[in-house]
């Protein structure tokens, strides 16, 4: 969902300088000590479930880690053409499935601020199965629980490890994201090929 269907600039905006500057206000430092506090204790739990997980980051910062989302929730945006990739496959024979990383807070939030639930056939957090979507068994459990074929999935995702994971497990299509962030140029670098924009996977075939 996230640098995938949504824009990934309100998540780091969030995590980069909304959470280390409110963070700052509450124990009287300056924005750089905040950061040089706050960097290791996020890489710390990079691609593990804490990291997604809303309620670890308010007791381990003591913030209000959902109200503080909730202040910037106008920066929540789909990115470019991604309603109509959505359109296409709701016009489509496929099942639809959002499978994500965020905490179920955080994914109510965009879905209210999107609108975009009623294009899915089914939407997974992956707090539902304890594990995040970097680890190998989470696509086993989803399996249980979606009964998909690896072989005939399409598979979008941002991130690296998780894109690595999916093709591990067997996924046959997987795909990244060129440009997850609308305000970053950085380039970026996949062993997957990379979707610059969605038209250039359409049409959907039946």
């Amino acid at each position: 969902m996230d640098g995938t269907l949504l824009d990934l600039h309100f998540d780091n905006y969030f995590w980069q300088i909304h959470v280390p500057s409110q963070y700052a206000q509450q124990h009287g430092l300056s924005l750089a000590q905040s950061h040089d506090l706050l960097t290791p204790r996020f890489a710390a739990q990079q691609g593990s479930l804490n990291w997604y997980c809303l309620d670890y980051w308010t007791q381990d910062l003591g913030l209000d880690i959902v109200q503080l989302k909730k202040d910037i929730q106008h920066l929540i945006a789909i990115r470019a053409d991604a309603l109509a990739f959505l359109e296409a496959l709701a016009a489509s024979n496929k099942q639809v499935w959002l499978v994500t990383n965020a905490h179920p807070e955080a994914l109510a939030l965009k879905l209210s601020s999107t609108l975009i639930s009623h294009y899915f056939d089914h939407i997974v957090s992956s707090h539902q199965f304890g594990k995040p979507k970097e680890h190998l068994t989470f696509w086993h459990d989803l399996q249980a629980y979606a009964h998909f074929d690896p072989k005939r999935t399409l598979f979008i995702d941002d991130s690296e490890s998780v894109l690595k994971t999916a093709a591990s497990f067997g996924i046959q299509q997987v795909f990244s994201i060129h440009q997850p962030d609308s305000q970053t140029t950085q380039q970026r670098h996949s062993a997957f090929k990379m979707i610059e924009h969605f038209k250039d996977i359409l049409p959907i075939a039946n």
